[in-house]
């Protein structure tokens, strides 16, 4: 008989519509949470897509009359959320559409909480920091990575203290994510990889997580399973729907995993980068993935031989392990380390004290230390 943990586990998931199509249902579904006058979060290259069209044309197919907010830049700022806020209020909005990637979604969250619970968004850093429930949310992601969509995180970058404050609540779960795969054409292939390997980065720590459960480990494995087989297709076709179908899927899996999971240091550490240099944080990732599995190892040996497996792999240590998985990423024509993005070494030790300070340290398979973190971001140089 199979043995079932017994011990006390919560699992927090949104109601979510998959397939392609999905994006045509907003006005229905908009309707459904009963918004008249919502606000529609999105960033101008977003705008230009056809989803944004189909989006805005089932809204008026419903008679909803929406207001476009898109003044959201990749790693969103406190500032976008203000305006943001400032725009809802102006406008006499009753809910918050998201249509775009990690940004647009992130942003529309932190909209919602200021909305319900005035403050600025810094108020809100940490876990279970907000006290009144958001307005309506609708999510429709247009990248196959980042499952803000059914998640219970928000990244938002303080720009004063240049550091990405990562708030985590279940009240800033969706309602509803319409997930359509279709909706991941328009990205440029590089995006496509890098969103991807931020998936398959998200399925990589929930998996290991000290915060792991039987629920997110079958999320993860699974999820590893569906990217490890299906980005090598993306990348020889770009348009390969069956590709990018079992992409999103293995994303909103991945989603699923760390939203309840939560992550570990790669997310710590590329949160810490993203902040201060603005880099994107797929790349940060996929950059750091490795090297912090070759640190994470040895305390999570037997976890990391059970993904060697979901990636189809015959792996029983870390050497076979950390192979397979470079020349995965090679593989998919990802080459990048830190020092080709133009990173200053100097910035380093400034980066390691802010990354130890980050909330998904915590659920790492071992808290390193301050030089720990240093040594990693060397090596990814």
């Amino acid at each position: 008989m199979k043995s079932v943990e017994l011990s006390l586990r919560k699992c927090v998931t949104p109601e979510f519509i998959f397939g392609t199509g999905a994006r045509n249902l907003t006005g229905s579904y908009a309707r459904n949470l009963s918004m008249r006058h919502p606000l529609l979060v999105t960033d101008p290259a977003v705008r230009k897509t056809p989803w944004f069209e189909d989006v805005t044309a089932s809204l008026e197919a419903a008679r909803i009359d929406y207001v476009v907010f898109d003044d959201v830049v990749p790693n969103p700022r406190d500032t976008n959320v203000t305006n943001g806020v400032a725009c809802y209020w102006a406008h006499h909005c009753d809910g918050i559409i998201a249509l775009g990637g990690g940004s647009p979604m992130d942003c529309a969250k932190a909209i919602g909480i200021v909305v319900a619970n005035g403050n600025t968004i810094s108020a809100f850093e940490g876990v279970d920091q907000i006290v009144r429930p958001l307005p309506p949310l609708l999510c429709i992601p247009t990248t196959a990575g980042t499952s803000a969509d059914v998640s219970q995180f928000a990244i938002i970058v303080d720009s004063a203290r240049k550091v990405k404050m990562a708030i985590i609540s279940k009240s800033i779960v969706p309602d509803l994510a319409l997930i359509d795969p279709e909706t991941t054409l328009s990205m440029e292939l590089d995006l496509s990889i890098n969103t991807g390997l931020d998936a398959l980065t998200h399925a990589f720590e929930a998996y290991v997580s000290n915060a792991a459960s039987t629920f997110t480990d079958m999320y993860a494995l699974q999820s590893i399973e569906y990217l490890f087989d299906s980005l090598p297709k993306m990348v020889s076709n770009p348009n390969n729907m069956e590709a990018r179908g079992a992409i999103m899927m293995g994303s909103l899996l991945a989603g699923l995993a760390f939203s309840n999971a939560s992550l570990g240091a790669v997310h710590a550490m590329s949160h810490s980068l993203g902040g201060e240099t603005d880099l994107p944080h797929g790349l940060c990732n996929a950059i750091l993935l490795d090297h912090v599995v070759e640190f994470n190892y040895p305390h999570a040996g037997e976890k990391y031989n059970r993904i060697g497996a979901a990636m189809g792999k015959n792996l029983g240590n870390k050497t076979d392990l950390l192979s397979a998985l470079r020349d995965f990423k090679t593989s998919l024509g990802f080459v990048a380390t830190l020092g080709s993005t133009g990173l200053a070494p100097t910035l380093l030790p400034t980066l390691s004290a802010t990354a130890v300070k980050d909330a998904c340290i915590v659920t790492n398979p071992v808290i390193p230390t301050l030089q720990e973190i240093e040594r990693i971001y060397e090596k990814a140089f």
